[in-house]
């Protein structure tokens, strides 16, 4: 059974176009059920439309249509549940079509088509004769028509794209946020990574292909990385120095050679060992791993281009453009002239890859996981990226295209204003400061980011440094860029989390494969149980900090108290070895714990006995608190950070914090968005951390409300019963307040 689900799902997502698709939908399940007829119903504006059939009129296609309250098709998408009828004619909502042909069938079956909550069809079998479907028949069905639900849709967005100009709208998760308008170019990947497997004699000349073809790959990739370098863009180069490690013939280089001298041609060697490391690393359970076998890929493709058609690699473009590729690759990015680059989407890849990493450090909006959207025929057509809300919305009306005009204009005059305020101190009306703080994780441009308006780096990320590395950095490299961090912080206070990895955010080199890593080996845990890495680390910040007294050192993942003993005891190990060993003047910096793990929020009076401050990392306390992991489509509009729940937690935490004399402030992403800014604020919150692009933004807020009238809105906030009416809350608070200008966020 499973083979024949499998066929059958693969057979639709893989066809040519929409009808052959949905013919092949209905032969095929007739075929695997034996039954005499099969019929598809999608919705299409609140009508269910028979839109293939294997067994009534052929001609009914299209013209059978019906609302959800007429019909037993209408009562199955009505009820989101399967019918199975003996004798469909004896049901009061049996309704015959004439057309359609169908009053020789007795037996129905159907059940709906259900992708992400929203109905789209009803897959429907028949008989002639009176029996009822058994119930691994029915059963059978239900899955066919669960695994069916994305391939039906991303075949109708296929349609509707490639064959119309109507304007689509596609849904993606935000990699580097920005709203861009642009024109599509579409890159697949020219040359294959399979090629033929053909062998020659001249074994010389093909290594004297496969050496040249090497060398202009390095010549490339070294000129991308140098142009980082120039730039000051250190870990963005690291990544190149990375891929032309793997050139080297201790490495893919060499094993290219290798092949080349068994006998094989220079094309065939690269294509074999390009595709027996992408199976390898494809067949990993870790994200990240996966994501590694592109750059095997991409390196692949690279060589076998200049192997097959030299000079085409480099590429040439007319106009500014979006572009759309199945993942990205750093290299591939990096080509691109920065004025030529406004947008890129992607079908995979994850917020963590290099891709994802060098968008956000060019200022390139980018949405990844858009789902079917590479071969829908999008090259060339004007498009509209709303990464802000991970939407790209295809062939937009020039109405739309207007009105994205004014939105991009208007948030560009927008942010002038906020910006023309940053220098200001983040004050209420009434007098309350509230310190806004950085999130940062690239050194690319810090200097430039704090130069003003924010109070010091409240959450630098140690664990980027790391993941840009084919390897663990080694103590003197660490000790380098914490250097620049706190210089580029000048006297401010940066607070340093110690390496964060695990979960969403694994190392090349260091894979770890879990069934649910959200939950096992990651953050304090891994420290702890290596720390001889720990060691390293904070031996690199203390020395990293010696002439100051700027850093705060943060333990994220922080489950038990047991965890802070121990990595407290490791720190008083670093700082002795330092002190006595190197003899060097060094001041202990002070420590705290991310509170993310919910546990901890009942044992606050304990840990204010062993730290200095808590910083409350919004994001996994409220995928932990919630039981829904933010990264998975499936769940993730049950991820809502406005839950009552989840701001009674913080309003607990604050008030409990203020009891123990322990200060605590938000790192999450929480911070940033006006919407929480108000609760927090309301909440007693005076130290906020955020991305770059809302430091502005929310001081201008800031400037503008007063914190007796948040009281009283937080008050009525956690009155309510779910997070969609405290956002409409506190917008309309905007609203009667004149602040306009956040209504959208």
């Amino acid at each position: 059974m499973l083979t024949i689900l499998r066929d059958i799902t693969m057979a639709v997502a893989a066809a040519d176009d929409f009808a052959t698709a949905l013919s092949l939908l209905v032969s095929q399940t007739k075929k695997a059920m034996q039954t005499q007829c099969c019929s598809l119903y999608l919705l299409e504006e609140q009508q269910l439309v028979l839109s293939a059939t294997d067994g009534l009129a052929p001609q009914a296609v299209g013209k059978v249509k019906m609302p959800l309250t007429q019909g037993l098709v209408g009562l199955v998408a009505q009820r989101e549940e399967p019918i199975n009828l003996a004798d469909a004619h004896q049901h009061p909502r049996f309704k015959i079509f004439e057309e359609a042909s169908e009053e020789s069938y007795c037996s129905f079956l159907a059940v709906p088509i259900i992708h992400q909550k929203q109905i789209l069809g009803v897959l429907v079998v028949q008989q002639i004769q009176q029996r009822q479907f058994s119930e691994s028949e029915e059963a059978f069905l239900m899955t066919l028509a669960a695994q069916l639900a994305m391939a039906v849709r991303a075949q109708r967005k296929k349609k509707v794209v490639s064959q119309t100009q109507a304007q689509m709208l596609y849904h993606g998760t935000k990699a580097a946020s920005g709203v861009v308008i642009g024109h599509a170019l579409v890159l697949g990947g020219e040359i294959d990574i399979v090629q033929p497997s053909k062998r020659s004699e001249d074994t010389d000349g093909e290594l004297a292909l496969l050496a040249k073809a090497l060398k202009s790959c390095k010549e490339t990739i070294s000129s991308i990385s140098q142009r980082f370098d120039r730039e000051q863009e250190v870990e963005i180069q690291s990544i190149f120095s990375a891929l032309l490690l793997l050139l080297e013939d201790s490495s893919l280089g060499g094993e290219y050679r290798q092949e080349v001298l068994q006998g094989w041609t220079a094309v065939s060697a690269v294509s074999q060992v390009s595709l027996k490391y992408i199976n390898q690393f494809m067949q990993m359970d870790d994200a990240y791993l996966k994501e590694r076998a592109s750059d095997i890929r991409e390196l692949g493709q690279r060589v076998l281009r200049e192997l097959i058609e030299p000079q085409r690699i480099n590429l040439q473009l007319d106009v500014p453009v979006v572009l759309v590729t199945k993942e990205a690759t750093a290299t591939m990015l990096a080509e691109f002239p920065r004025h030529k680059l406004v947008g890129i989407v992607t079908e995979t890849g994850g917020v963590n890859s290099h891709a994802a990493i060098l968008a956000r450090a060019m200022g390139v909006p980018a949405v990844i996981g858009v789902e079917g959207v590479l071969n829908a025929g999008l090259d060339g057509k004007q498009v509209i990226v709303n990464a802000d809300r991970g939407q790209l919305l295809v062939s937009p009306t020039e109405t739309m295209v207007g009105e994205y005009r004014s939105l991009i204009s208007a948030q560009r005059a927008l942010a002038d204003e906020f910006a023309k305020e940053l220098p200001l101190p983040a004050q209420t009306c009434d007098g309350k400061r509230i310190h806004l703080y950085l999130n940062a994780g690239l050194l690319s441009s810090l200097s430039s980011e704090i130069a003003e308006g924010a109070d010091g780096i409240g959450l630098y990320r140690t664990e980027i440094p790391f993941m840009l590395q084919s390897r663990f950095p080694s103590e003197a490299e660490q000790v380098d860029v914490y250097r620049q961090v706190l210089q580029a912080a000048e006297s401010r206070p940066v607070v340093m989390r110690t390496l964060d990895v695990g979960g969403d955010k694994p190392l090349p080199y260091f894979p770890i494969s879990e069934e649910n890593p959200f939950l096992g080996w990651r953050g304090i845990r891994l420290s702890l149980d290596h720390p001889e890495l720990f060691l390293v680390q904070l031996r690199a910040m203390l020395q990293a900090s010696q002439s100051s007294d700027q850093l705060h050192i943060l333990l994220p993942m922080v489950s038990s108290l047991d965890e802070i003993d121990q990595a407290l005891a490791y720190l008083e190990q670093a700082y002795q070895e330092l002190r006595l060993d190197l003899g060097l003047d060094i001041q202990r910096p002070k420590v705290g714990i991310m509170l993310e793990v919910p546990a901890l929020l009942y044992q606050l009076a304990q840990v204010a006995a062993k730290v200095d401050y808590v910083s409350v990392g919004s994001n996994d306390l409220t995928q932990y608190l919630l039981a829904v992991d933010r990264n998975n489509p499936r769940v993730s509009t049950l991820y809502d950070c406005y839950h009552p729940g989840i701001l009674r937690a913080l309003q607990r935490a604050r008030q409990d914090c203020h009891t123990y004399d322990l200060p605590i402030s938000v790192c999450g992403e929480l911070a940033g968005e006006p919407i929480g800014v108000i609760l927090l604020v309301a909440m007693g919150y005076d130290q906020l951390s955020m991305n770059q692009g809302s430091l502005a933004k929310i001081n201008y807020l800031l400037r503008r409300v007063s914190t007796t009238d948040l009281t009283e809105l937080l008050s009525i906030a956690l009155s309510l019963s779910n997070g969609g009416q405290v956002k409409q809350l506190v917008t309309q608070y905007f609203a009667d307040k004149g602040l306009d200008s956040f209504l959208v966020s």
